[in-house]
């Protein structure tokens, strides 16, 4: 399946605390932002993406148990880090019991602005 398709089928199929944030993702966007979801870009598909401000948010279901989705996590991040985009990462739980909080680091880190400087991935 073709990353387009993927995405589409992710955006039909989006989890309870996917949709819980979306919900909330579209009140800040009536602020002036404009968060997307499901959105694929350099072969990966980003849970939530707001391009203007190069903020990635990812939704995962629970932490790592296993090393590999970690280091999964940690290269995808790299790259996107190396173009100035920042990721939070949130686990469901957090959305479930703190969606408050989880707003509130939305909000804090819209009001940073993006780095325009790009760094080279780490090794």
């Amino acid at each position: 399946m073709n990353l387009t398709k993927r995405a589409r089928y992710l955006r039909k199929n989006m989890t309870h605390e996917e949709v819980k944030l979306w919900v909330q993702l579209q009140h800040i966007n009536k602020q002036g932002y404009h968060f997307r979801r499901q959105v694929p870009l350099d072969g990966y598909i980003l849970d939530f993406a707001e391009f203007t401000k190069k903020l990635i948010i990812e939704v995962d279901g629970s932490q790592h148990g296993e090393p590999i989705g970690a280091k999964r996590d940690l290269i995808r991040d790299s790259h996107f880090s190396a173009s100035g985009f920042r990721t939070l990462r949130f686990w469901n739980v957090d959305i479930n019991h703190t969606l408050d909080g989880v707003i509130d680091k939305i909000l804090s880190m819209l009001e940073e602005p993006p780095s325009s400087a790009t760094r080279p991935p780490p090794p």
